[in-house]
């Protein structure tokens, strides 16, 4: 997942549209401020900035309707919007929200529907977002509660010409264990470049957003669809060994640290020669200044016993519950998730920077397709065969690919996240790190049994 929660600036607020915003928790929102204005907590990564840029002149003087953006880096964003919409507050209108948290706040009545307003909104053309965007966006009564700015899945990036030197040839649809051969054939292919880049840097979503792809195609699960922990279960025992063993023998140096930026640089810097992340790497590897554009190439994510392992991530959009500006933030949604958002960002811009992976059309798009050929289709094959309902080979509680998608996953999905790259650094065994994993899964899952059993 490829997010903010890579830097974690100082609070950073933004007056935009000609309207000054203060720090001060008291400024009115969805519950006050001008009518003419609407608040917008969001995450500080480029998109989003680029965003911020773009609405004075192509929104604001367009509707008449003032954004005031609070900006955040992920982690400290997640906190505020969760405070926010738990309270239901209503100091702000719009926020950022992924496809982990609106189920669960849909599940709460803390998020909007959308449906009314996706209805009334013809151009919109809600039947050009991709399908598993759609179904990510839903909660559990099948109603729409947001709207993806962008989207991503996973995919592994490869050096073709490090590999076409040792002649070595990619598999079209790699296995796991054909990846960890090669690792070991371009290992120090070039003086320092490792065989490959995963992440092991603790958190839910550092180490454990691939790992977790790893697990389920190697035939592993978090937890049975019953409730039942399986942190220390054979498969997952397995999958969490093999990702060890490849980083520590083949991968790169600071792996116990390295997340998203560390591999995107040790790729685009010559340090690796394979690396497996989000798709939404591939315009930074295809920039014009990257020193590898045109040099590497794209693979499904790798697999064991399922048929696909990509994850699904999208930063969206949600309008709170307690917003009274409901209309104007469908306004600014409409606005920011549109074809001509991406063709406004496409001409002022650049075509890299297009919000892509959540609409059909990007990808038929002959001016985006001109600066991203080498990852467009793979970027838009591995969404399509996302399916968090079902990302393994066996059924799951809860949706979720590369998450559980549970309130209490981030807390257990970082607390477990820490010993295995405690393991990474050889500070203790893959054993003794799923052992204490499964014990705190296991307390997760008596809660959720308890409440079968109600």
């Amino acid at each position: 997942m490829v997010r903010g929660w890579r830097s974690r600036a100082a609070l950073v607020v933004l007056p935009l549209g000609g309207l000054a915003l203060s720090g001060c928790a008291g400024w009115g929102g969805g519950s006050g401020g001008s009518p003419d204005s609407l608040n917008v907590l969001m995450v500080n990564n480029p998109q989003m900035v680029d965003l911020q840029r773009l609405t004075p002149d192509y929104f604001t003087k367009q509707t008449g309707i003032r954004v005031n953006f609070t900006v955040l880096p992920e982690n400290d964003v997640r906190d505020k919007i969760s405070q926010e919409f738990s309270s239901q507050a209503g100091q702000y209108d719009v926020a950022t929200v992924s496809n982990f948290e609106i189920p669960i706040y849909a599940r709460s009545k803390w998020v909007a529907p959308l449906d009314g307003d996706i209805a009334a909104d013809s151009k919109f053309d809600q039947a050009d977002i991709l399908p598993p965007m759609v179904k990510s966006m839903q909660g559990p009564d099948g109603k729409v509660y947001g709207e993806p700015f962008y989207g991503e899945s996973s995919f592994l990036m490869y050096r073709k010409d490090v590999l076409a030197a040792k002649g070595i040839t990619m598999p079209a649809k790699p296995t796991w264990p054909q990846v960890a051969e090669i690792a070991t054939k371009v290992d120090n292919a070039q003086p320092g470049m490792a065989g490959i880049c995963l992440r092991g840097q603790p958190g839910w979503g550092q180490i454990f957003a691939p790992l977790t792809t790893v697990v389920n195609t190697f035939g592993g699960t978090w937890f049975t669809k019953d409730w039942h922990a399986q942190v220390d279960a054979p498969e997952f025992q397995a999958a969490t060994k093999f990702y060890v063993d490849l980083v520590r023998n083949y991968g790169e140096n600071g792996a116990p640290q390295a997340g998203f930026t560390e591999c995107l640089n040790n790729l685009i810097q010559g340090k690796a020669a394979m690396w497996y992340d989000a798709t939404s790497a591939a315009g930074s590897l295809e920039a014009t200044d990257s020193p590898v554009r045109g040099k590497i190439g794209y693979a499904p994510a790798p697999v064991v016993k399922t048929e696909h392992s990509g994850w699904l991530y999208a930063w969206s959009w949600g309008i709170e519950q307690a917003s009274q500006k409901k209309d104007k933030a469908w306004q600014f949604i409409s606005w920011a998730s549109s074809k001509d958002y991406e063709q406004l960002v496409g001409e002022k811009l650049g075509w890299s920077k297009v919000p892509a992976g959540k609409r059909n059309s990007t990808y038929s798009n002959p001016e985006y397709l001109k600066v991203a050929a080498a990852f467009a289709e793979p970027t838009r094959s591995a969404i399509a065969n996302a399916d968090p309902q079902n990302p393994g080979v066996q059924p799951r509680p809860a949706p979720g690919i590369q998450f559980v998608d549970i309130p209490e996953f981030p807390a257990l999905g970082t607390q477990v996240s820490q010993d295995v790259s405690s393991a990474i650094a050889g500070q203790m065994t893959v054993e003794q790190a799923l052992d204490q994993g499964q014990q705190l899964a296991s307390d997760v899952a008596e809660r959720y049994q308890s409440r079968l059993a109600s």
